[in-house]
């Protein structure tokens, strides 16, 4: 027997022959052992059919207890077999969005799991919703793969949704989607039927590989040039020292401690947005004898540490005299997007020769880069950043010129000498 499995508190096996494609169910009661085959060839429909089928034997055991044959069936009477509806990807999606609800309250992000129904809602079940999860094969969704990447004949209107009403504005253009979101379509699909497997509505999963995938490309983020952050630093101190508007002063200043502070620092921005003026502390590192910042991060990571690097001290106390914050206050907030991309387009900085944009996550890419120009130790490095040495090489070392020996690349074979003839004396 190749499957096997137990229901019913493992008084009913379930099984399918080598050579068979149907299930086979057997029960022991009375003293004698029953068999039946299930004539179905998906196991939700065998274990249906054999929990019914174990009921009826009980029932028929208890009546020869009490002395009372049961009623013989027909000779020609072939076993019953019953048509349950099949669940369809519609029904499968509602349960496993409960439950991903309940199981991970507290643990994931509410902006994680209100994307799951997102993505639900929006491109899953529009396309396999009445379909029975028996058809979601790897056929179904290498055509769902080319639904996305294929434009609509017809624009989708866009919904809004305007006092409790749903006003029909214009459509929105169509834009391919990228290959990470394509990726977590497809997670999400594969989580939903990985719970349909689990509740025995599959007997499998289909094959969700990506055909004609391409190996991807060693790549990595899009970071500052020593030469191109000074060039970005002088131009945020020029504005911090002459605002367009009187008001903005403070919001230019406090860009300018933002700024120092990353590139010093490397945390990452939404570690920043997070920071209160209680988890930062000056100390003196008893290893350099310099002033540096000790800071608790909280972040994706949980709770971690981080030292900084001298030139963040500076900036700490502006903001401090500047703002006479209170222990519990958030230090930064939200990222000055607008103003950081105004910046970087008057410098021409905006992305890299890649193409890559500059965000605020390439200030951490910096300190990273700086830190290992400087030959720093990748482990500690990794350590103080909250990351591991395997990405640090995989997306933040890989374009450095320095992580290359040429002692150990330049390597040559020492040429052989001629052996020296020795020289034969005449003896006279």
């Amino acid at each position: 027997m190749s499957d096997s499995l137990t229901i019913m508190d493992g008084r009913v096996h379930i099984y399918r022959r080598d050579h068979s494609r149907f299930w086979q169910c057997a029960v022991f009661l009375g003293g004698r052992n029953y068999r039946q085959s299930t004539r179905q060839e998906n196991v939700a429909y065998a274990i249906e059919f054999a929990r019914e089928w174990f009921l009826d034997r009980v029932a028929e055991d208890r009546l020869r207890r009490r002395g009372i044959e049961p009623p013989a069936a027909p000779v020609a009477a072939q076993p019953v077999r019953r048509i349950v509806a099949e669940r369809t990807f519609r029904e499968a999606a509602a349960d496993f969005i409960e439950e991903y609800v309940a199981l991970t309250q507290g643990e994931r992000n509410p902006q994680y799991v209100a994307n799951k129904e997102r993505v639900l809602r929006r491109y899953l079940t529009p396309f396999f919703g009445d379909l029975p999860l028996s058809q979601v094969n790897a056929g179904r969704i290498q055509e769902y793969r080319i639904h996305r990447a294929t434009p609509p004949d017809k624009p989708q209107a866009r919904r809004i949704r305007y006092k409790n009403r749903d006003l029909i504005g214009r459509p929105l253009p169509w834009r391919k989607p990228s290959r990470s979101s394509l990726h977590n379509e497809i997670v999400c699909l594969r989580q939903v039927l990985k719970m349909a497997n689990r509740k025995g509505w599959i007997s499998g999963l289909p094959d969700m590989s990506a055909p004609y995938r391409a190996s991807g490309k060693v790549s990595h983020r899009a970071w500052f040039s020593p030469e191109e952050f000074k060039v970005f630093l002088r131009a945020v101190k020029a504005r911090a020292a002459n605002p367009k508007r009187d008001r903005w002063r403070g919001e230019c200043e406090q860009f300018l401690d933002y700024v120092e502070f990353m590139v010093s620092t490397g945390l990452r921005p939404d570690e920043a947005s997070r920071l209160e003026y209680r988890d930062v502390k000056i100390v003196l590192d008893r290893d350099t004898r310099e002033r540096i910042l000790e800071i608790e991060v909280r972040g994706k990571r949980g709770v971690g540490y981080c030292k900084s690097m001298p030139d963040a001290v500076e900036p700490f106390q502006r903001m401090k005299a500047r703002n006479s914050p209170k222990p519990g206050d958030i230090i930064f907030g939200a990222v000055q997007r607008e103003l950081m991309n105004a910046l970087l387009h008057e410098v021409e900085l905006k992305t890299d020769r890649e193409g890559n944009a500059r965000t605020a996550y390439s200030l951490r890419h910096t300190y990273i880069c700086f830190r290992l120009l400087e030959g720093a130790d990748i482990y500690q490095l990794a350590k103080n950043c909250r990351t591991s040495v395997e990405m640090i090489e995989k997306f933040y070392a890989a374009h450095l010129k320095n992580a290359l020996d040429a002692s150990a690349i330049n390597v040559r074979k020492p040429t052989p000498r001629p052996a020296r003839k020795s020289a034969r004396r005449s003896v006279a």
